[in-house]
């Protein structure tokens, strides 16, 4: 089940990519994927933690869609690592699943905002 604290729910989701990556074989793709996965997946939240600490409307509009955008790029990074470990397949398939639930969540945040 899937917590309704969206500040939770990006934690776990860079938790889920973090465990992810410890389990990739130690190919220089994989190495240099999972890099990129950490610092997007941790984004996702640090950046929307900074939008509930605003400055103003304009700023919390701004790191809203800094969050969006790495839940994007996230997304971008498993479907690489997917595809270069079919034996991950489906557990990658479930966390690309959340980054684009988490990429709607905060797309409606900032057009209701």
């Amino acid at each position: 089940m899937k917590p309704y604290n969206l500040e939770e729910r990006t934690f776990e989701f860079a938790r889920q990519c973090r465990l992810l990556v410890s389990k990739l074989s130690k190919t220089i793709s994989n190495i240099e994927d999972g890099k990129q996965l950490i610092r997007s997946s941790g984004s996702v939240g640090a950046n929307y933690i900074e939008a509930n600490e605003k400055l103003g409307d304009k700023d919390f509009s701004f790191r809203l869609k800094i969050a969006r955008k790495e839940a994007k790029e996230s997304a971008y990074w498993l479907r690489l690592l997917q595809a270069a470990n079919p034996t991950l397949e489906s557990e990658i398939e479930g966390i690309i699943n959340e980054a684009q639930e988490l990429r709607k969540i905060l797309s409606a945040i900032i057009n209701k905002s």
